[in-house]
């Protein structure tokens, strides 16, 4: 796959500038490569072409020409010609850092924000009756703004750090495109914005909002203090579930609120953990804490013994709830989609690590749903 046909071989056999004008006519011929020398790409075959042998081409011409050839003629190394795009790209250029910075075209975080305000919702329902709409659209509005305001707040006093691991490096604070102070007040508009939705709530509270705000912005703190800042994430990130219950009935359960809180708390530490090995290297360099590194080689049995936590935990929560059998059964379906991503992660492997990460989308949509039939069938 990677090597080239005779037809190109013979191209390189001369000096690369002797050899791009004396064979020049050849570009235009059927035998030559037209994603790399052709203006006009057929479209049938560009889209039949594997994109790794197109990339592999690439690599093998760039390497055999000088630089100033490459230039020359228009070839690029698969480090310069591949570049991953987004649909952000297409926004107004003056918001697009924004975009970024907020991660809207990362919604896995969202995800994780709007899971435990949903099923604290779904929970505090009427026996028999499915959780009121409004909530829910609510907390839908509402879960993009908050997740965005903590990654900007993130990267707000990660940008020194983010400049020095590949994955951050260009990140819209640590690479400049947006000033710290421009941080700040995006993080402080996307706040005032997430209070404003929290306000259509039948039962909205300052102090539990106040927990929220305090939580998002110090986390970012303790990966500088502690081998456990996915343990603070895990407090930050489900504080919905208290909020979420509130906005229902206007008290606290604790029966019910203390082991759902647990459950997403372990919840969080599991897969964030995972999602922690990814930059393992580059946190050891730059001194950033994780338990990803804490765990180091036995991450695997922290994460099944949190898993199980997580799952007694819910289990609880559905007999303090009276939840209906339905919750049970999505239960069981949620606990083998946890036991797929212990046993099938490759932590050594940032690619795996991230999908797994993503994953657990399909987890929370399945508590989600438990929950929600759980209460109609109870």
């Amino acid at each position: 796959m990677a090597s080239l046909s005779v037809s190109h071989a013979h191209l390189f056999s001369t000096h690369p500038t002797t050899r791009m004008l004396k064979h020049r006519p050849a570009f235009g011929t059927p035998s030559a490569n037209p994603s790399l020398f052709s203006r006009k790409i057929n479209s049938r075959t560009s889209q039949s072409s594997n994109y790794k042998t197109r990339v592999s081409r690439m690599t093998t011409i760039a390497s055999s020409v000088g630089k100033d050839d490459r230039k020359l003629i228009g070839v690029q190394t698969d480090e310069e010609a591949v570049e991953v795009s987004s649909w952000v790209d297409y926004l107004p250029k003056e918001a697009q850092p924004y975009a970024k910075l907020a991660r809207v075209d990362k919604p896995i975080g969202t995800w994780l924000f709007m899971f435990p305000l949903a099923w604290s919702s779904a929970l505090a329902a009427t026996a028999g009756s499915l959780p009121d709409f409004k909530t829910l659209a609510v907390v839908v509005c509402a879960s993009p703004l908050l997740r965005g305001a903590a990654c900007t707040i993130n990267d707000f006093f990660d940008r020194d750090i983010d400049k020095m691991v590949e994955r951050t490096k260009l990140r819209p604070l640590a690479s400049g495109t947006v000033t710290p102070f421009q941080g700040l007040c995006f993080f402080g508009f996307q706040m005032l914005l997430f209070h404003g939705i929290l306000l259509q709530l039948a039962y909205n509270s300052m102090m539990y909002e106040a927990v929220y705000l305090f939580l998002i912005s110090t986390y970012p703190l303790m990966k500088r203090i502690t081998y456990w800042p996915q343990a603070y994430l895990g407090l930050a990130i489900n504080w919905g579930a208290i909020l979420g219950w509130h906005a229902v009935k206007g008290s606290l359960q604790p029966s019910i609120l203390f082991p759902l809180l647990l459950s997403g708390f372990f919840w969080t530490i599991l897969s964030d953990t995972i999602y922690a090995h990814q930059d393992k290297e580059d946190d050891l360099k730059v001194g950033i804490k994780s338990t990803a590194l804490k765990f180091g080689e036995s991450s695997k049995e922290w994460i099944t013994s949190f898993a199980i936590a997580c799952i007694g935990s819910f289990a609880l929560t559905g007999y303090n709830a009276a939840l209906g059998w339905p919750f049970y059964a999505c239960l069981a379906a949620a606990s083998a989609q946890l036991a797929w991503q212990i046993w099938t992660v490759n932590l050594s492997s940032p690619p795996d690590c991230n999908q797994k990460f993503v994953s657990n989308k399909w987890f929370g949509a399945i508590i989600f749903s438990g929950m929600l039939l759980g209460r109609v069938f109870s």
